[in-house]
Formats: structure tokens, C-alpha cells, sequence
């Protein structure tokens, strides 16, 4: 078989009218030229054959538009916008909710899984209603990709932190390292830290509830970046500490039974591991030891249990006298002129025979 070539003139080219190319701004004018809302004419027609009465009251709201510029908008295209709007929430909200109930009914997934399947699955939802309600609406989405680029640059910019805590928020709930029910320690800007129970994990905060029913939403990506003090994240255990201090002259094997019996006495503190009495240092009025006792409910406070533990030592003390002592100083006068002439001047007043300036008068 031969093939055949043939040669063409270049000229042939240059003098045939070039082929139009639609831009896209031609093709968003052309779509905008049409009905923006094309779903309402479809219901329209739908509503104008089954009732001729209901078909007049249509054709009237139609009649009331807005013509900007070669798009035309008309009350009938507005309501039904807005009952589909109306339409999409119930259903997203609604169908969420079940959702979510038979994912805590089928599965046996712990408290950490299902949340994070709940908020999967409610995405998901949300999705399917959105991308519904557009299409029953009937708007070309070839218009919206010509804008994009300007609307995932708005994104980067404007919703970046949003989206960083949606993304830091699946992330918890994935290692598990923070899941809800968790007592965690938290430091403020100046520093300060306070600690409490976490109520959930949102999209966008994590509810952190204090003793005092403070409620701190904490964003998801600081807990991400920053370190945090997990109390009960591979045991609720929690060790805390109860400093005392004895009088030197006491006696210490004593004095540590009895601050042993005080810890056993409270019912909040853990047998096992057993309380231990420790001591810390020689101070300047006492000598101070610290009582190691153990919890495991951190959430109902560590305060209340340090107070029990020093109420029921006080008594303790008490009935085995055992002293508490108070802060005591040592003061050393130096002899010299100005000492001699301060005695000299208190053995003056204290002379026998010296009227008191009490009688004067």
C-alpha cells in the first residue's frame, strides 16, 4: 500500500477566517442569559397541569420579577429557592439525627468512634441534601466553575483556621490521644493552668467544663500544637500531694501513722496504690512531709480530697498532741553605745519611786 503525500499551501491557511473561541466570560454571559433558576420553571408547569387555579396563582408570581441587566429573577423563582433552602436544613438536620441513631444502635463502636462516625456520616449527609437541592433547583454549577479560583483562594485565606480545626478535630478523635470524658490541664496565655473535664469534641472548639462550670472552648488546633496534661489518657489514676508540717519536738513515727490514717479515711482516695508519707526537708519552724494519696475520679476535684485529708489530720493531731507549729524567729541584739543606752533608759523608767505618768492628772 502507497501512501500519497500532499502538499499544502501555508497561504491556503493564513487567508481562511479564523475559528471563534467562546471565552469565559462569554460562556458565563450565556448562561446567565438563561433562566438562573430553571427547577422553578419545572415546577411551574408541574403545578400549572395539575390545577388550573393554582397554575394562575404561579403564572402571577412569575409575572412579578426583577430583570438585572439580561438575567431575570421572579417572586415565583425566590420562593422556591427558598422552601428548597428550607427543604435541604430539615432534611440535613433531621436525617443526621438518624443517622447518628442507628450508628449508636448497629455498631459497637466505643464512645471516641462513634462520635467521629457521627460526624462523618453527618457531613456526608449534609452533602447529599446540598448537592439534591441544587439539582432540584436545576442551576447549571458550569458557572460557578469559572469563579473557582477566586473562591478556593477566599478559602486559603479566609476559612483556613476553620478548616485547620476540622481537620485537627478528626485527628483527636482518630489517636485518641484527647476523647471526651478525658480530664485534662490546659495553661491560659498568662500562664495559668486549670484543669477540667472535656464535654465533646466540635467541629470547630473542643468543651472543656471546669469544677466551678466554667466551659472553655478551646480551639482544636491549639490542643494539636501545644502540649497538653492528659489526666486520665492510659489510666485514671492521679497522684496527688498533701504537704504538712510538724513541730521538731513530735514524734515523727507517730505523727506519719497518724497522717496515713487520715489519707486511708477519706473515701475518694485508692487503697490501691496505697497512700505514702514522705519526707520533704528540715524548715525553719517545722519539719514538713508531704502525703502521697491516689484518686481515680479527678474530674470531681482534687481539692476537696486535700481538704478531707488535712480536716481529718487535724483532729488527728489533736487527740495524740501532736503540735502544728507556728513560724518562729530567733532575734540577736549586739552590745554596743547605742544597747547600754537603751537599757540604761528602761532601768531609768522602772526606778522605785518614779511617779507613773499614768496618775498624772
Amino acid at each position: 500500500m502507497s501512501a500519497a503525500l500532499q502538499v499544502v499551501d501555508p497561504e491556503a491557511f493564513a487567508s481562511e477566517a479564523p475559528v471563534p473561541v467562546p471565552s469565559p466570560t462569554a460562556t458565563v454571559t450565556r448562561i446567565i442569559e438563561q433562566q438562573p433558576v430553571s427547577g422553578a420553571d419545572g415546577i411551574k408547569e408541574a403545578v400549572a397541569s395539575k390545577s388550573e387555579t393554582f397554575g394562575g396563582l404561579v403564572n402571577t408570581l412569575d409575572s412579578l420579577a426583577l430583570q438585572v441587566g439580561t438575567t431575570r429573577i421572579s417572586l415565583w423563582d425566590m420562593i422556591v429557592v427558598l422552601l428548597v433552602i428550607a427543604v435541604v436544613i430539615v432534611v440535613g438536620y433531621f436525617g443526621g439525627k438518624f443517622a447518628n441513631r442507628l450508628i449508636e444502635k448497629l455498631t459497637r463502636f466505643d464512645q471516641t468512634q462513634r462520635l467521629l462516625a457521627e460526624k462523618l456520616v453527618s457531613l456526608l449527609v449534609w452533602a447529599i441534601a446540598i448537592m439534591v437541592g441544587i439539582d432540584v433547583l436545576g442551576i447549571d454549577l458550569t458557572a460557578l466553575a469559572v469563579f473557582s479560583g477566586a473562591f478556593g483562594l477566599a478559602i486559603g485565606f479566609g476559612l483556613q483556621k476553620t478548616f485547620g480545626n476540622l481537620i485537627a478535630g478528626i485527628i483527636l478523635l482518630l489517636d485518641k490521644s484527647i476523647k471526651p470524658g478525658d480530664v485534662i490541664a490546659v495553661a491560659d496565655q498568662a500562664g495559668n493552668s486549670t484543669f477540667g473535664q472535656i464535654q465533646k469534641i466540635g467541629i470547630r472548639a473542643v468543651s472543656l467544663t471546669t469544677r466551678d462550670q466554667k466551659e472553655y472552648l478551646i480551639p482544636n488546633e491549639n490542643l494539636m500544637i501545644n502540649q497538653v496534661e492528659n489526666w486520665s489518657y492510659s489510666s485514671r489514676n492521679v497522684r496527688m500531694q498533701v504537704q504538712v508540717g510538724v513541730s521538731y519536738l513530735a514524734d515523727m513515727t507517730k505523727a506519719e501513722a497518724l497522717m496515713l490514717e487520715a489519707a486511708r479515711s477519706v473515701d475518694r482516695v485508692l487503697d490501691v496504690p496505697p497512700p505514702t508519707v514522705w519526707w520533704e526537708s528540715y524548715g525553719d519552724s517545722s519539719v514538713n512531709f508531704i502525703i502521697h494519696c491516689w484518686i481515680r475520679d479527678p474530674e470531681e476535684g482534687v481539692g476537696n480530697v486535700r481538704s478531707a485529708v488535712l480536716k481529718r489530720l487535724w483532729n488527728l493531731f489533736k487527740e495524740h498532741d501532736i503540735e502544728i507549729p507556728y513560724p518562729q524567729r530567733d532575734i540577736n541584739l549586739r552590745d554596743g553605745k547605742a544597747f547600754r543606752e537603751l537599757l540604761a533608759a528602761m532601768r531609768e523608767n522602772e526606778a522605785p519611786g518614779r511617779p507613773d505618768p499614768k496618775d498624772d492628772g
